[in-house]
């Protein structure tokens, strides 16, 4: 499947959903913006229930509601905002505009001042929409599965006690790759390339190539490297430190405590996260820009 592709959204498109980061005062004051501006011409916007509360507006729902009704989702805020609302949206395929009201925005690529621009493009228009790949994270303990995750950025194994090791054996399709003694391991997609596993010195890798990224974290072998390998593999992880408060992350949001012998199985999820593109600029821009390359 391409990951970036030109997409004739359909005209029949009548329910939007909108997600912001209520806490910051301006993303309330976009949102409420944009609520007027959608129902002066016709059409239902879809209130998380926190932020119909700050807007004090009636009807809002529980966020898990929002993808199965709506046929758009504005997303106003962070990276961080954008990639809890993908989770969301999950298999449903719902296409995301991100408005970046945050700091990086790597993925609310947007501006604030472009949010009409997108939008009308999108409701009247076309619009460019990349396809991004998500992981499916699986956890076993005991040889049952005992939870299910997705996350668009990131698999985070890590410690929460200082000045310990944790060790780690991970395997990549049933063949063994490397015991790390770290202090944990991501595992990362491409959207997730420059995330976490980029503090941790991963490479940057472009979204349109599927793939899936094995970063250590501060390895305690100086010859451990991060490495990147097909995303039609499995790759399996297992805790051999029976030490406390190891968690596995996902996303930087949700946290599961492991235990000692615990299995995480991460691979390629089934369905993709749907971003609306810039029409303005590009990913190599967006890069270039945020980390300020060529800058003295």
């Amino acid at each position: 499947m391409p990951s970036r592709t030109r997409n004739s959204i359909n005209r029949s498109m009548q329910h939007i959903g909108i997600f912001a980061k209520v806490q910051d005062p301006r993303c309330r004051e976009v949102a409420g913006e944009l609520v007027l501006w959608l129902q002066k011409r016709g059409f239902t916007p879809l209130l998380e229930e926190r932020l119909a509360q700050y807007l004090e507006c009636e009807d809002g729902l529980e966020g898990d509601r929002i993808p199965s009704l709506a046929d758009l989702i504005v997303v106003l805020g962070g990276d961080g905002t954008l990639i809890s609302v993908a989770r969301l949206v999950g298999e449903r395929g719902v296409p995301i505009l991100g408005i970046n009201l945050g700091s990086l925005g790597f993925l609310t690529e947007i501006p604030v001042s472009g949010l009409y621009g997108a939008l009308e493009s999108c409701l009247f228009g076309d619009c460019r929409i990349s396809q991004r790949m998500m992981l499916n994270v699986t956890l076993f303990r005991s040889g049952q599965e005992v939870g299910s995750y997705q996350a668009l950025n990131d698999a985070v194994i890590n410690k929460g006690a200082p000045a310990k090791i944790i060790t780690l054996d991970a395997s990549v399709d049933g063949s063994f790759l490397a015991t790390f003694k770290a202090d944990g391991l991501i595992i990362a997609s491409p959207t997730g390339s420059t995330g976490y596993s980029l503090s941790a010195n991963g490479p940057i890798v472009d979204p349109t190539i599927d793939c899936l990224l094995i970063t250590p974290i501060c390895s305690h072998s100086l010859t451990n490297r991060p490495i990147v390998v097909s995303a039609d593999t499995a790759i399996t992880i297992i805790l051999n430190s029976q030490i406390e408060n190891v968690m596995l992350t996902l996303d930087g949001q949700v946290g599961v405590p492991l235990e000692f012998g615990d299995e995480i199985r991460v691979s390629r999820a089934r369905y993709r996260t749907r971003l609306i593109l810039s029409e303005d600029t590009d990913y190599f821009t967006v890069l270039r820009t945020k980390l300020k390359w060529g800058e003295r």
